[in-house]
């Protein structure tokens, strides 16, 4: 490192950020499938996810379009080496905790389908989440963003 910590990053920082950033591209993919699914796919899916997909507030899509695009922009801000990064993934990671705790308080998802089948992927996009925060504010720290 030279001087102040601004100048020759780690290589895994870069790293870290272009997956973090991927990551967000397709957590945008899954959002824009999700809310742009016709008529015809939702026919498609099982009775319960159809019913499930109907009973969802509007305010848990925001939430899963806020989680997204949040850890998205973050991506793109540790890029670009900017404070703002660690608003974006506190945006992201608060929007995730809220939405999936709707998803499993009110609804019967883990009796239906199980813990197994349901779980392990929305803690992972908790701990991904929480990672990406961490990452930002060490970076941040060491005067890596301004």
């Amino acid at each position: 490192m030279v001087g102040d910590g601004r100048a020759n990053l780690p290589t895994w920082y870069w790293a870290a950020a272009i997956l973090i950033t991927l990551w967000g591209a397709t957590g945008i993919l899954a959002f824009y499938m999700d809310v742009a699914m016709s008529d015809a796919a939702r026919a498609a899916l099982p009775d319960y996810d159809r019913q499930l997909l109907a009973q969802r507030p509007r305010w848990v899509t925001w939430l899963y379009g806020l989680a997204t695009w949040g850890g998205f922009f973050g991506g793109l801000a540790l890029l670009a080496r900017r404070r703002l990064a660690t608003y974006f993934f506190a945006l992201s990671l608060i929007a995730a905790i809220v939405q999936f705790a709707w998803v499993f308080g009110a609804t019967d998802l883990i009796a239906v389908k199980g813990a197994a089948a349901t779980v392990p992927f929305p803690i992972f996009i908790i701990a991904v989440a929480v990672v990406q925060l961490w990452l930002a504010r060490t970076a941040a720290g060491r005067g890596w963003l301004r």
